[in-house]
């Protein structure tokens, strides 16, 4: 049987002052993403607040891979020094709930 697809967010705030570094690399990861896996990331911000951004992944089918090659193409890059004081990526996976989901 084949395993359902999963959704990846992830999300984390950005310091202001580093937010062009970070869409660099965020262009990186979609690029890498979509080359390995074939799946097109979105980026997304807050509403309310523009520097909380979030990072949209869907229908992976080898998610433990793709959260791999996310976290490898960060370190390369530094992604932690863009993002805001306090700040660390998140990242929460989901699947299509079921009829014999809780």
């Amino acid at each position: 049987m084949i395993a359902a697809p999963a959704y990846l967010y992830c999300y984390y705030r950005v310091a202001p002052a580093k937010a062009t570094a970070a869409r660099s690399v965020v262009a990186l990861l979609f690029r890498a993403v979509e080359e390995r896996f074939g799946v097109a990331g979105r980026l997304f911000q807050g509403e309310r607040e523009p520097w909380l951004w979030m990072e949209v992944y869907e229908h992976a089918h080898e998610p433990d891979r793709l959260e791999a090659l996310l976290s490898e193409v960060c370190a390369e890059h530094g992604f932690s020094a863009c993002l805001d004081r306090g700040s660390e990526r998140r990242l929460e996976r989901f699947v299509a709930a079921t009829a014999s989901s809780p």
